[in-house]
C-alpha cells in the first residue's frame, strides 16, 4: 500500500494536471475563430425552429400547447 501512495497516486495526479494544463493551453494554436465560446442560441427560436413529427402523425408535437397556462391559451405563429 506504501508503493501506491508514494509513487502510483502522485503520478496520477501530476498526470491528470498535465492532461488538464495541455488541453487548456491547445486554445493558444487553434485559429482565432475556433478559440471562441461556442454561441448561445434563442430559447424562443429554437423552439419554432424544432422540426415537426411526420413519423408519429397523431401525436402532439412540442409546438402544440397540450395544457392550460396561467397567461391563457398560447398562441404560436
Amino acid at each position: 500500500m506504501a508503493i501506491f501512495r508514494q509513487y502510483v497516486a502522485p503520478f496520477l495526479v501530476l498526470l491528470v494536471f498535465l492532461v488538464a494544463l495541455l488541453a487548456v493551453s491547445a486554445r493558444i494554436f487553434l485559429p482565432s475563430d475556433m478559440a471562441a465560446p461556442a454561441p448561445i442560441e434563442d430559447v424562443e427560436s429554437a423552439s419554432i425552429q424544432s422540426p415537426k413529427n411526420d413519423l408519429a402523425p397523431g401525436l402532439p408535437t412540442v409546438d402544440v400547447p397540450t395544457l392550460p397556462t396561467s397567461a391563457g391559451s398560447v398562441e404560436i405563429k
